[in-house]
């Protein structure tokens, strides 16, 4: 399973990014793809997740601001990140929950600074 992270950068408070996230490798409908993020000196945190029938959870602290959204046909995740915030600087990874396994792209830069 090869995952591959794009869309991060940086971005000033209150503005707007859009991580994407290109599965392949597997052939299986059935999986979940979910963002998380890290920062230095801390363990990775869930972001959001969105699972094989389309439903998503949330964590607390980015509802209302970030929308996770996945297309099938391009086995491509997305995160749309509105409202942008100082702690939201991290390092950000998609993976990808198949087959009884999980899988971690190479992570993708999110700098929210003005």
């Amino acid at each position: 399973v090869q995952l591959v992270e794009s869309g991060g950068g940086l971005v000033q408070p209150g503005g707007s990014l859009r991580l994407s996230c290109s599965a392949s490798g597997f052939t299986s409908s059935a999986y979940a793809i979910d963002w998380s993020r890290q920062v230095p000196g801390k363990s990775l945190s869930l972001v959001s997740i969105v699972y094989s029938d389309s439903s998503k959870h949330y964590e607390d602290y980015v509802k209302g601001r970030f929308t996770i959204s996945r297309d099938n046909a391009k086995r491509t995740a997305y995160l749309q990140m509105n409202g942008l915030k100082s702690e939201d600087t991290a390092v950000y990874y998609c993976r990808c929950r198949v087959g009884g396994g999980v899988y971690r792209g190479q992570g993708t830069q999110v700098i929210v600074s003005s």
